[in-house]
């Protein structure tokens, strides 16, 4: 039974993406006034898929070679190592959120 959830809650997911991505692409097109076939939204949907699971795992084994169960930010600072431009982005993300955070009294 649990499968069967699981694989109902899985293809929502693929949904709620394929929307996204169409309405994104739809958006972009007429922008550029081009058309997006689409088997095109079908096929970026696909991959984007394909990345998201690529991704998680990743995240998870990050957290599980820190002896963690719950995913942190170092996990994701450090799944952007290798793409500059994007950590700097969620470094900047990150020191702007902490600033925002008000501080806490500090205890004598």
């Amino acid at each position: 039974m649990a499968d069967v959830e699981e694989a109902a809650l899985e293809e929502r997911m693929k949904a709620a993406l394929w929307f996204s991505v169409g309405k994104i692409v739809d958006e972009e097109a007429l922008k550029l006034g081009v058309n997006a076939t689409p088997q095109f939204i079908g096929a970026l949907t696909e991959l984007l898929w394909a990345q998201i699971g690529n991704v998680s795992q990743d995240l998870r084994s990050f957290a599980r070679h820190a002896n963690r169960q719950i995913i942190a930010t170092e996990d994701v600072l450090l799944l952007a190592r290798r793409n500059d431009d994007l950590a700097t982005v969620l470094r900047s993300c990150l020191e702007q959120r902490n600033a925002a955070r008000p501080k806490a009294a500090k205890r004598p």
